[in-house]
């Protein structure tokens, strides 16, 4: 059986963590396709010395694997605007692309967050989510997830960061940050946690009956 949720927004929006929610539940894969760019990003910046080079970058995802995607460290404000950078290279997002296609129709099911599941990656997914929030609320959740590893952490810092990041998600030439025609517009601002993952988990009960 090959069933496809993807779950596409901004960071700090609520997506990976219902992608997760939602994995469980229903027992699929997931892939949280951010990890492929902040993998390359950081392997890119070591080789470069601190500076993305699009060449060294497009040679890292040529050889990237899922053991690269379990390394500690991925997760900071640095490597998350090195994912930004190396994502808008047309390059890296070609090297990278077989290896989400692959994983999105495995058997079994799967779910894949990111910027351009549902209107690049799996345009065919049965299930195609895009989830937002308003920036203030973003960036709440940024700053607390970040201080809580660096007490030292600024909410204005962290407010502008996320303000660049979108303007360069949306903006790149190849595949941009963009909801696909046909997904469902979940705006967390104001839900709790459990409220999201309901209604996501609602929606796809209503598709995978259908499939």
């Amino acid at each position: 059986m090959q069933f496809t949720v993807a779950i596409d927004g901004p960071a700090a929006a609520g997506k990976g963590t219902i992608a997760r929610a939602v994995a469980d539940e229903f027992g699929f894969a997931h892939l949280d396709t951010g990890l492929l760019y902040r993998a390359v990003g950081a392997r890119a910046m070591m080789r470069g010395r601190g500076v993305i080079v699009p060449a060294i970058a497009t040679e890292v995802a040529k050889e990237l694997s899922e053991a690269d995607l379990r390394h500690e460290g991925l997760r900071t404000a640095r490597i998350a605007q090195a994912a930004s950078k190396v994502a808008a290279l047309p390059e890296v997002r070609a090297a990278l692309l077989a290896f989400q296609k692959d994983f999105a129709r495995r058997e079994g099911g799967a779910v894949l967050d990111g910027r351009d599941i549902g209107s690049v990656i799996c345009p065919e997914a049965e299930v195609k989510i895009f989830v937002t929030a308003s920036d203030e609320v973003r960036a709440k959740r940024r700053f607390e997830e970040l201080r809580a590893k660096n007490p030292d952490t600024r909410l204005e810092s962290v407010a502008i960061d996320l303000r660049q990041r979108d303007i360069r998600d949306a903006s790149r030439d190849v595949a941009p940050m963009v909801a696909a025609e046909d997904a469902l517009l979940l705006d967390t601002s104001e839900l709790s946690i459990d409220a999201a993952v309901a209604e996501a988990v609602a929606l796809i009960k209503q598709r995978f009956g259908k499939a």
